[in-house]
C-alpha cells in the first residue's frame, strides 16, 4: 500500500486525487450508517467497499460446515477459557467495511470488552469463511486484504464441496497473509 501512495504522491495531481478519495470515503460513511439503520437481525447483510451486498439463504453444505467448525471450536474454547467464539451473525466493523464472517474467534483480552448488548464487534483474532459460488470473490480478495489489514492473525478459507482448508497467517515482516497449510 505505501508504494501505491508514494506514486500518488509523486504526481502533480496528488491533491485532486486525495481530495476525490476524501469525498468517495465520506460518501461511503453516509451510505454505511444508511446501512446500519436499514439492516436487522434478519438480515445476512454486508457492507463492503461502500455497497449494501445482501447474502441469499445458505446450501446446506455451507451451513452444515460452518456449524461444524462453530461447535467444534466453540467446545474447543469454552474447555480451555481461551475467548468467545461466534458464528454467522456477528456484524464484525472494520474501518470501512462491515463483515458477517461465518466463524470468529476473539481471544481472552478481546472477549473481555464485548457486552451483552453488543451489536458490532472489533476483529476478531480469527476468522474462517466458508466458500459458496456468492461470496468466493469477496472472500479471496477483498475480505482476504482487509483481514490481514486490521491484523487478523489467522484466516480459513473452507471450500466444502472440494474439502480442502486453506490456512492463513500473518507474515510479521510483511504484514500479509502467507499460506500455512491447506
Amino acid at each position: 500500500m505505501s508504494d501505491l501512495l508514494l506514486r500518488i504522491l509523486d504526481t502533480p495531481q496528488a491533491p485532486l486525487i486525495l481530495q476525490r478519495a476524501q469525498a468517495i470515503l465520506d460518501r461511503e460513511a453516509r451510505n454505511r450508517q444508511k446501512f446500519y439503520k436499514w439492516r436487522d437481525e434478519d438480515k445476512k447483510a454486508e457492507f463492503i467497499n461502500g455497497e449494501v451486498v445482501v447474502h441469499s439463504p445458505a446450501l446446506h453444505r455451507h451451513n452444515s460446515t460452518m456449524l461444524l467448525l462453530a461447535s467444534l471450536l466453540n467446545m474447543y474454547v469454552n474447555d480451555r477459557k481461551l475467548g468467545l467464539v461466534l458464528a454467522e451473525k456477528a456484524l464484525v466493523e472494520l474501518t470501512r467495511n462491515s463483515y458477517e464472517p461465518d466463524v470468529c474467534f476473539f481471544g481472552t483480552e478481546k472477549a473481555s470488552q464485548i457486552t451483552d448488548d453488543q451489536l458490532y464487534y472489533p476483529a476478531p483474532d480469527f476468522i474462517a469463511e466458508v466458500l459458496s459460488k456468492s461470496t468466493e470473490k469477496y472472500d479471496r480478495e477483498t475480505k482476504f486484504a482487509d483481514y490481514a489489514a486490521h491484523k487478523v492473525a489467522e484466516y480459513w478459507i473452507i471450500d466444502p464441496l472440494r474439502r480442502t482448508i486453506e490456512q492463513y497467517e500473518i507474515d510479521a515482516d510483511t504484514e500479509e497473509y502467507a499460506l500455512c497449510g491447506s
